[in-house]
C-alpha cells in the first residue's frame, strides 16, 4: 500500500513539473516574440539618437542591403546551428549566411580560423554576388553556456567602432543568439545592442570634435530580428533610444 501511495505521489509530482515548464516555456516564448509574425522585408524607423536612424528589419544577414553586415558568433560546438534548440533552417539566418558562403562560415569556425571567443572579430570579404553587403564582420560571443544580455553592449560597441573605421555610413547588426539556439529576451538585447551602438558613436563624436578622428558619421543602423520577434524587438529599442536620450 505504502508503495503504491509512493507511486502515485511521484507521478503527481512529475506531471505538475512538466506542467509547471510547459507553462514557463510558454510565458518566455510569448513575452520574447509576438503572436502576428512579421513578413519578411518590413522595416521601420524605430527612432534616432544623436543622428543615426535605428531601423528595425526582418531579414537575414545574408540579404540585408547595407555596406557592412555584422553577424554574432558563439564558440563552435558541432551542428549548432542546425541543434534542435536552433531556429529551424528555413527562418534561421546563420545558416542561411553558411548556404551563401558556400559552407565557409562553417569551415572557418570547425578549423579554428574563427574560435568566436568573446569579442572576438573577423572580417570577411564575400564572393561577389554571395551576400548584398560587400563587407562581413564576425564578433564572437564566447562560450553559449556563459552568455548574458549585457554582452550585447560590449559587442555592440566593437560593431559600431569597426564600423566607423571601415568608413561606413550604415550597417545591418544581427545578434543570431536565437539562431543559434539561445532562448534570449528579445527586448532587452535590442535595447543593450542601441546602447552600445550610442556609446561607441558618442566616444567618436568626442574624437572628432578634439580633431583626434576624421571617420564619417553613421546615419543608419539596421537591427536584423525575425519575423516573430519584431515588435517585441523595436519595443526594447525604443525604450533604450529614451534612456540614452536623457544621458
Amino acid at each position: 500500500m505504502k508503495n503504491i501511495l509512493k507511486n502515485t505521489i511521484n507521478k503527481s509530482l512529475l506531471i505538475a513539473g512538466l506542467v509547471f515548464s510547459t507553462l514557463t516555456f510558454a510565458q518566455n516564448t510569448t513575452a520574447n516574440s509576438s503572436a502576428t509574425p512579421a513578413k519578411i522585408g518590413t522595416s521601420k524607423n524605430w527612432g534616432s539618437v544623436d543622428g543615426i536612424s535605428i531601423i528595425g528589419l526582418v531579414q537575414g544577414p545574408s540579404s540585408a542591403d547595407a555596406q557592412l553586415q555584422v553577424a554574432c558568433v558563439f564558440e563552435y560546438t558541432d551542428n549548432d546551428i542546425h541543434s534542435a534548440q536552433a531556429l529551424p533552417a528555413n527562418l534561421n539566418g546563420l545558416v542561411h549566411l553558411d548556404e551563401a558562403l558556400k559552407g565557409e562560415f562553417t569551415k572557418i569556425r570547425q578549423s579554428g580560423q574563427f574560435k568566436g571567443h568573446s569579442l572576438e572579430t573577423l572580417l570577411i570579404s564575400p564572393p561577389k554576388g554571395s551576400m548584398s553587403a560587400k563587407k562581413l564582420l564576425l564578433i564572437g560571443l564566447g562560450d553559449r553556456s556563459n552568455f548574458t544580455p549585457a554582452l550585447m553592449i560590449s559587442v555592440a560597441e566593437v560593431a559600431t567602432r569597426e564600423a566607423l573605421r571601415l568608413g561606413v555610413t550604415n550597417f545591418a547588426f544581427a545578434s543570431d543568439l536565437k539562431d543559434a539556439g539561445i532562448d534570449s529576451p528579445t527586448a532587452l538585447v535590442a535595447g543593450n545592442v542601441v546602447k552600445g551602438v550610442v556609446n561607441a558613436n558618442r566616444s567618436e563624436i568626442y574624437l572628432r570634435e578634439h580633431n583626434l578622428s576624421k571617420t564619417k558619421k553613421l546615419e543608419k543602423v539596421y537591427l536584423l530580428a525575425g519575423p516573430s520577434f519584431f515588435d517585441v524587438a523595436g519595443g526594447g529599442i525604443q525604450t533604450a533610444i529614451a534612456e540614452v536620450k536623457k544621458k
